[in-house]
C-alpha cells in the first residue's frame, strides 16, 4: 500500500525519472545500512605481527579484551612497552613489585605486571629465553611474570614439567586482587595456575589433566619434596 501510494506520487514524471528515484532511495538505505555494520565492528589494538599463532589465535588474544584495552591506554605502557624489545623486558620485569591484572578496585587501571605480559606476548620469545626467566634465581617477579606467561603459551605437558619444580619456591610474592595488595608465595602461585581457571579474573587456558598425561605416557607420576624426605627417613629407621 505505501509502495502504490509511492507510485501514485509520481504520476505524471517519466518511467526513467520514476526508476531513476526508486534506485537512489535503494542505494541510500544500502549505504545507511553499511555505516551501521561498520560502527559496530570492535577493532582489535595491540595485534602481535609475524608471530605463530597459540592455541589457534593470535598470542594477545589470550588476554581478555577488556584488560588489553586497559593496558594499551596505561601510562605504562605508552612510556615504556611500546618498543621494549625482550631485555629491556626482562630489566623492567626485574623492577615490578607486585604481580596481578588490575591496580584498582574499579578494574579501570592495568598493572606494570600485566602490561609486560601483553608485551611478551607481542614479542614471543624463544622458549630457551622464557624458561631462563622462569629459573634464574635472582627475580623473583621475573619468575612469576615467566610462569604465567607459560602457563598461557605452552602446552599443557610442558606446563607441569616447567611449573611444578617451583612448588618447593617459598619466596614471598605481593599481589593485588579486587584492588586490594595480598601476601602470597611462589609454590601458592603455581599451584593456583595448575589447579584454577582463571588468575586474578584472566581466564586461562584449558590444561589437561595431569593423571590423564600419566595414563597417556606423556608424564612421570610426581613425588613431593616431603614425600621423598618421609621415603629416606622411613628407609633410615628400618636400617637401625
Amino acid at each position: 500500500m505505501i509502495m502504490k501510494n509511492g507510485i501514485d506520487g509520481y504520476r505524471g514524471f517519466s518511467p526513467l525519472l520514476l526508476i531513476s528515484s526508486l534506485n537512489c532511495i535503494f542505494i541510500g538505505e544500502q549505504l545507511e545500512s553499511m555505516t551501521s555494520v561498520k560502527d559496530s565492528i570492535t577493532v582489535d589494538r595491540g595485534l602481535a605481527q609475524n608471530v605463530e599463532k597459540i592455541h589457534g589465535v593470535n598470542p594477545v588474544f589470550l588476554i581478555d579484551k577488556i584488560l588489553r584495552e586497559k593496558i594499551l591506554d596505561s601510562l605504562f605502557w605508552k612510556k615504556h612497552c611500546f618498543l621494549l624489545d625482550i631485555l629491556e623486558l626482562q630489566d623492567l620485569a626485574s623492577q615490578v613489585e607486585i604481580i596481578g591484572t588490575y591496580d584498582n578496585n574499579q578494574n579501570s587501571r592495568a598493572t606494570d605486571f600485566s602490561c609486560l605480559l601483553l608485551k611478551m606476548l607481542q614479542l614471543q620469545p624463544k622458549d630457551e629465553i622464557v624458561i631462563y626467566m622462569l629459573t634464574q634465581p635472582y627475580f623473583k617477579y621475573v619468575t612469576a611474570l615467566a610462569a604465567l606467561y607459560i602457563r598461557l603459551v605452552f602446552s599443557s605437558v610442558r606446563v607441569y614439567q616447567l611449573l611444578e619444580p617451583l612448588l618447593n619456591d617459598y619466596r614471598k610474592l605481593r599481589i593485588r586482587k579486587y584492588g586490594t595488595a595480598d601476601l602470597t608465595y611462589v609454590d601458592q602461585l603455581i599451584d593456583e595456575l595448575l589447579t584454577e581457571e582463571k588468575f586474578c579474573g584472566l581466564t586461562l587456558p584449558r590444561l589437561v589433566n595431569r593423571l590423564r598425561l600419566e595414563d597417556d605416557g606423556l608424564l612421570e607420576p610426581r613425588e613431593s619434596e616431603l614425600q621423598s624426605e618421609l621415603d629416606e627417613t622411613s628407609e633410615d629407621d628400618n636400617e637401625v
